[in-house]
């Protein structure tokens, strides 16, 4: 096997394990990008829920405790409103989703469901814990949650979520008197969960590493090129003229010109080397031709 075969061997098996280490690496760099993008989303859409809440119990809902008592407005509930403002974002983004998800909820559409409750618990069981950031499958698709706990943190919670006999008459006209009472101060009741696909920013790393191994493949392609020409040049150029002169010599011919002994490289000593050889050689020559034989 010539020396150009064996570096060739040992250049594809070095691309090789390279290339695959590169792709791996870039995969996953690319994907946890894509997280990282799918978070920033999830955390834009669950900061604006809870600005819209804050602005309501701030701005809006004290305005209309009193009209409440006569006809409860849904909207001037805080967790209701900001439902409502997000519902219209997903008419045109509809993978995206916000829920007030509650344990013990007055309206039935913000009951946790079975995931939801289970991160409501841990909430609980964990109360110093602030964010709990998920995947989880939606329609055979990997969506990233984002959830933050809804805490008892207002008195004015109370007056609708304490016990039948405070809340306003109006708010049990419309929800009944089953359902979203015995809340408790400081109470961990539910969580603001947001659910964002993450569809399009792993399609995007897909589509950003196929480019990125194709500039990998072709580097490789000239590096190899480019080494075999410096190799040919360089190496065995030098080392075939060597090859040849040494047959030649053996046969006794000396008019093989010397090789050059310019420069420090490892060619350039051989050279020397082979040059010394063969003047060494010729002067045996020459003395065994002078040589009287008996």
């Amino acid at each position: 096997m010539g020396l150009r075969r064996k570096f060739n061997i040992v250049m594809s098996s070095v691309f090789l394990v390279g290339f695959v280490a590169a792709a791996a690496i870039a995969q996953r760099l690319l994907e946890e990008n894509a997280r990282q993008q799918a978070v920033r989303e999830a955390r834009l859409l669950l900061d604006t829920a809870t600005a819209l809440r804050t602005s309501m119990v701030e701005h809006v809902s004290p305005y209309l405790a009193a009209v409440n008592h006569e006809v409860f407005l849904p909207h001037s509930v805080p967790a209701f409103a900001a439902t409502e403002t997000i519902r219209e974002l997903r008419k045109r983004h509809a993978d995206y989703s916000y829920k007030e998800a509650t344990l013990n909820p007055t309206n039935p559409r913000n009951r946790t469901a079975d995931w939801e409750a289970d991160v409501v618990q841990q909430f609980r069981q964990h109360p110093a814990h602030e964010e709990i950031i998920g995947e989880r499958p939606t329609a055979g698709r990997r969506s990233l949650y984002i959830a933050k706990p809804i805490r008892v943190n207002h008195t004015a919670c109370l007056q609708c979520h304490g016990t039948p006999s405070t809340a306003p008459a109006s708010l049990l006209r419309l929800y009944g008197h089953a359902n979203g009472f015995g809340w408790q101060p400081g109470e961990i009741v539910g969580a603001q969960i947001v659910n964002v696909p993450m569809d399009v920013p792993l399609t995007q790393a897909a589509r950003l590493l196929t480019p990125f191994l194709l500039t990998l493949a072709a580097v490789f392609v000239f590096v190899f090129i480019a080494l075999n020409l410096m190799m040919g040049w360089l190496i065995l150029r030098p080392i075939r003229r060597m090859a040849q002169s040494a047959d030649r010599l053996s046969t006794g011919d000396f008019t093989e010109p010397e090789f050059s002994e310019q420069g420090p490289h490892e060619v350039a000593l051989l050279g020397s080397a082979f040059n010394r050889m063969r003047r060494s050689l010729e002067k045996a020559m020459e003395i065994l031709r002078q040589t009287p034989r008996r």
